[in-house]
C-alpha cells in the first residue's frame, strides 16, 4: 500500500461507511481519508467517530484525492459521474466503484481520452463485519498497482480475489446476494428446531452457531465439504436420515436456482 494514498468516498452508508472504517482501522490515518454523502449526518457521525475529513461536496472530495471510491447506489451513477468526470485529472486520479452491474465501459463512457484508470469491486454486506468478500477486476486503463491498492483496501473489510470482469455478475448472484440466502438458511434451521420442541431462543443459538463452527471447520481444515460431511455421517445414523431428506427436497436444486436467478437479474440489471 502506498502510505501516501489519499482516498475519497463518495456516499458512505453500509457499506461504503464499513470500508472506510476498515481502511482507517488498518491502513491509512484518517487524515488521508476524505468522505461526502448527501446525508450530512452520515458524515458527521464518521468524522466524530474516526477522524476523517469531509468534503461538502464532490469536486471539493477529488480536488483532495488521489483515488475516488464511489459507494452510492447504481441508479446514482449517471448523476454522480458526469460531476466526477468534470473534476477528475486521469493521468493522476483513479477510481473504484462498488455500484453493482455497472460495467467498466459505462463508468468509462463518461470521460473523455485519456480515460482514468477504474477498478470495479463487487463486496458483500459482511463488510460491516470485517468479513466481506470482493471481487476485483481492473477496467482497460487500470494497472497491476491500482488491483493490489485495492485488494487492500477490500482485504480490511474481509478477503478479496481478482478476476475478469465477465465473471462480476456471477459473483452478484453468488456471494453478493449469497448472505440473504444464508440469513434465510439460518431462520429456516431455527425455526425446524422450534418445529421439534426447541424454545424459540435455543433454537436460533444452536442454528447460528452450529452455521459458524461448520464455516470455521471448511476455513480452518481446508478440507472438501464432501469430506467433512461424511466425517459426520454415520451409516444408518441420524445425520444420513436428514441428509437423505436434504436431497430428496432438491436443496443442491434449490441453490442452484436461486444463484442463476440472482445472476441473472444481474444481467439484466447491467443491461
Amino acid at each position: 500500500m502506498d502510505t501516501k494514498l489519499r482516498i475519497g468516498f463518495v456516499a458512505v452508508g453500509n457499506m461504503g461507511g464499513a470500508i472506510v472504517k476498515g481502511v482507517v482501522r488498518d491502513l491509512l490515518p484518517p487524515e488521508q481519508v476524505w468522505i461526502t454523502d448527501v446525508y450530512r449526518p452520515l458524515v458527521d457521525q464518521l468524522c466524530e467517530e474516526l477522524g476523517v475529513n469531509s468534503a461538502e461536496n464532490i469536486p471539493q472530495l477529488i480536488e483532495n484525492v488521489d483515488c475516488v471510491l464511489y459507494a452510492a447506489k447504481p441508479n446514482n451513477v449517471p448523476d454522480v459521474f458526469p460531476e466526477i468526470a468534470a473534476t477528475l485529472q486521469p493521468s493522476a486520479q483513479w477510481i473504484i466503484s462498488i455500484a453493482a452491474g455497472v460495467s467498466t465501459p459505462q463508468l468509462e463512457s463518461y470521460f473523455t481520452s485519456p480515460l482514468p484508470p477504474i477498478v470495479r469491486v463487487m463486496p458483500n454486506i459482511a463488510a460491516s463485519v470485517g468479513e466481506a468478500i470482493s471481487a476485483i477486476a481492473a477496467g482497460s486503463a487500470a494497472t497491476t498497482k491500482h488491483l493490489a491498492i485495492a485488494e487492500e483496501i477490500f482485504n480490511a473489510a474481509g478477503k478479496s480475489v481478482v478476476m475478469e470482469e465477465r465473471h462480476l455478475n456471477a459473483v452478484t448472484g453468488l456471494s453478493g446476494s449469497g448472505p440473504a440466502f444464508v440469513f434465510l438458511f439460518v431462520e429456516a434451521f431455527a425455526d425446524a428446531g422450534v418445529q421439534v420442541g426447541l424454545t424459540r431462543p435455543d433454537a436460533y443459538q444452536l442454528a447460528l452457531q452450529t452455521v459458524l463452527g461448520a464455516c470455521r471447520m471448511l476455513e480452518e481444515t481446508d478440507e472438501h465439504p464432501a469430506v467433512l460431511k461424511n466425517r459426520v455421517t454415520t451409516p444408518g445414523g441420524t445425520t444420513a436420515a436428514g441428509l437423505y431428506a436434504l436431497e430428496n427436497g432438491r436443496l443442491r436444486a434449490i441453490i442452484a436456482d436461486a444463484v442463476s436467478a440472482a445472476t441473472k437479474r444481474s444481467e439484466e440489471l447491467a443491461n
